[in-house]
């Protein structure tokens, strides 16, 4: 892959920053008066599904203090390359290449910093006063189980044996004033954190971080190795690090200048009904089952605070599966490159399958078998294995980014009885809609996928077929004489 001749430039710290900055670019709007139970889920609904749609605060909502807010839609428009740290000018091709040259190809790891105080420490909430419920959290979908808190949350844990923080996505239900569900997929390190307490009988410490820099929910949301702190990664990120406080129940550390904390405990022996919600792919396939609560000991909170919503949509049309597409697809470029796998020349986890289901892969044939062994790698690696179901791999004329090109590709260069192998008993997700009530009791989740040979057939590529699509020269050729009828600038 040809590299990207562009430098980070870090323009905010926060999630208040990061708002002036999405100002500045023409792209925050402020929404007063909007319910909590329907309308602000039915902005989403309209605001979030379009790539160029607003950043939308939330302000005055009913029963909630004025000044405490909800920001939905931080990953679109030309604030996703901001987020990022990068230029606004890139595609969306080129941001995960630059983020996969900076931040992935030769990672920096950065140790944080320990302060005694800092803005979310302007509110501390205790016994009495504990109130979850204060927030503008809305209904997300109209068949929701209850009050979705955590979407655009990190959940802060440390290993009791090994000492290491981790932060990671799950979501929150509320489910009264002092207390959260916390839904933790098994396999995930949070799970793993929990399962060791859990196992002794112990409670497990929990901050639960629901208003934050952005930046922080996507690190904390990708697939990180374990015992890498993801506090270390956006340190070596930004080139400085980062500085964390210790919450006055359990001493884990969160950000000094987050939003929102909640702190406390998982009881192993408490369990509350969590779900349904409305998920990832688009669909109610998890229904409701119990799940440990935290036992909330403090809300820390700054003034005027901001809530951080990510709701998942389904359909490839969240911002969810649009920073995940960018960053997975950084990812396993990486993790091809570490397998030793010549002459990738493009990746990209696609949207439309919430940048887990379906992975387009482009290469430079180099010899017989190529095409499968990127399929079958690229099926397993870390940041994909989890929920694939199809690894499509073309000839480096693909723009796999373009859904239209990777399916035409597949359609005319793969034979279904010959270019297709099965892999079986592969991990998938409860969200999984294919999962019966059977599996699911039992724990078996998994699934099968496809990797699609969908290159010319390396013996007689030379004599496949010449293409009837223009060439690159006869392309600007063409949009330079007749763009004008396309409106398009530089025509004549």
């Amino acid at each position: 892959m040809s590299e990207c001749q562009v430098e980070p430039a870090w323009r905010y710290n926060d999630l208040r920053e990061w708002m002036h900055e999405a100002e500045r670019l023409g792209e925050l709007r402020t929404v007063l008066g909007a319910s909590w139970q329907e309308e602000i889920g039915l902005a989403a609904d309209v605001v979030i599904p379009r790539d160029d749609g607003p950043a939308v605060v939330f302000d005055e909502v009913p029963g909630c203090a004025k000044g405490f807010r909800l920001i939905i839609n931080v990953f679109a428009g030309k604030r996703r390359n901001m987020t990022l740290g990068f230029p606004d000018h890139l595609s969306k091709q080129e941001l995960s290449q630059v983020f996969f040259e900076h931040y992935l190809k030769n990672p920096r790891r950065t140790t944080p910093d320990i302060v005694e105080t800092g803005p979310v420490f302007e509110n501390i909430l205790t016994a009495d006063e504990i109130d979850v419920t204060k927030f503008p959290t809305p209904i997300w979908h109209a068949d929701d189980g209850g009050r979705y808190i955590g979407t655009g949350c990190f959940t802060v844990t440390m290993d009791p044996d090994e000492r290491w923080v981790n932060a990671g996505c799950y979501r929150a239900m509320i489910q009264d004033r002092k207390s959260v569900s916390l839904l933790m997929v098994p396999g995930k390190h949070g799970h793993i954190h929990r399962e060791k307490y859990f196992s002794r009988g112990e409670r497990m410490p929990v901050a639960l971080v629901v208003g934050g820099d952005p930046l922080f929910f996507f690190i904390a949301g990708t697939e990180f190795p374990y015992g890498v702190s993801e506090f270390d990664i956006v340190g070596g990120m930004r080139g400085k690090p980062v500085q964390l406080v210790r919450g006055k129940v359990t001493g884990l550390p969160f950000p000094a200048n987050a939003e929102i904390v909640l702190e406390g405990y998982l009881d192993p022996k408490i369990r509350k009904r969590e779900g349904p919600f409305g998920e990832w792919m688009g669909y109610y396939a998890g229904g409701t089952s119990p799940q440990p609560v935290i036992d909330i000991q403090a809300i820390y909170h700054r003034n005027d605070p901001v809530l951080l919503g990510v709701p998942p949509l389904g359909g490839g049309s969240d911002e969810m599966a649009r920073y995940r597409a960018i960053i997975r697809s950084a990812m396993l470029n990486q993790e091809l490159a570490a397998a030793g796998v010549p002459d990738v020349t493009q990746i990209w986890c696609h949207e439309i399958g919430a940048s887990r289901m379906l992975h387009g892969i482009a290469i430079k044939q180099r010899y017989p078998g190529h095409a499968k062994q990127v399929g079958v790698l690229a099926a397993s690696c870390g940041s994909t294995v989890y929920g694939c179901k199809f690894v499509i791999v073309v000839d480096d004329d693909i723009d796999v980014s373009n859904f239209e090109q990777l399916m035409w590709a597949m359609v005319t260069r793969s034979d279904p009885a010959t270019s297709m192998d099965i892999l079986r008993r592969m991990r998938t997700t409860p969200a999984d809609p294919l999962l019966t009530e059977e599996r699911r009791r039992t724990g078996d989740l998994t699934n099968s996928r496809a990797v699609i040979d969908a290159t010319r057939p390396f013996e007689w590529r030379d004599k496949f077929p010449k293409v009837n699509a223009p060439s690159p020269e006869v392309s600007h050729k063409a949009r330079e004489k007749f763009g004008y009828l396309l409106g398009l600038a530089g025509s004549t």
